[in-house]
């Protein structure tokens, strides 16, 4: 089974390389990985970094404008040829070491979603901002309520998904709020989901952490407009 790797990237040379390393040993016999690396406009070292280390991804996107996390990975979708999708953010937030057990209910239970929950029982939490985990149980329970389904944790970056349950043509925005409409289209078309715990080190806003509280009204207008429509 081939799984492409999304990996968005905006200004990460302190963490890029390692974070590549991490991602490339997860390689196995069952799974076939295609790693994308997406630059959005980097001006610090990242492209450098990126250039000098191509063995570490099987293809790089290099944006010509910035458009954002959400653009990046519709962009990324585009050229991902894997039957399932996984993204992956830039920095360490979020440890590769996971993988296995996405790819388990992959494997074992045909899962067409799963999610890599922080708040199922994880070997380590480390959440910096209460606000950024209040507003995540906040659309978590919103899109829930809306979608009947039973998630814990639904703006984990770990959303894995089989590919064609969505069109990446017909997405239609570029921020934040992306993956709830990412999410919201696979839910539609799709009866087995799944979540697996996962580890989590949060980093701070002076660390480069890019989400902030204000973004939690874009997710929810997206949830509730996909809901509607």
């Amino acid at each position: 089974m081939k799984i492409s790797i999304i990996i968005p990237v905006h200004n990460e040379e302190a963490t890029i390389i390692e974070l590549l390393n991490k991602v490339n040993n997860q390689n196995s016999s069952k799974f076939d990985l295609e790693i994308i690396v997406v630059d959005d406009c980097s001006t610090d070292k990242t492209k450098i970094l990126l250039n000098k280390n191509s063995n570490l991804y099987t293809k790089i996107i290099e944006l010509q404008n910035n458009l954002g996390k959400g653009g990046a990975v519709r962009e990324g979708l585009l050229k991902a040829s894997g039957e399932y999708v996984l993204f992956q953010d830039g920095d360490l937030e979020y440890d590769p070491n996971d993988y296995q057990k996405i790819f388990n209910a992959l494997n074992k239970n045909q899962a067409e979603i799963v999610i890599g929950s922080r708040f199922l029982t994880p070997d380590n939490t480390n959440i910096y901002y209460f606000f950024n985990k209040l507003g995540n149980y906040l659309i978590t329970f919103l899109f829930n309520l809306l979608f009947r389904t039973k998630f814990t944790d639904i703006y984990s970056c770990y959303l894995c998904f089989r590919k064609d349950l969505i069109n990446p043509r017909e997405l239609k925005s570029n921020g934040w709020e992306q993956q709830a409409e990412i999410l919201a289209l696979a839910v539609k078309t799709s009866e087995r989901h799944y979540e697996v715990p996962i580890s989590y080190s949060g980093r701070s806003f002076k660390e480069g952490k890019k989400i902030k509280a204000r973004h939690i009204f874009k997710v929810l207008s997206m949830i509730i407009k996909k809901r509607l429509f």
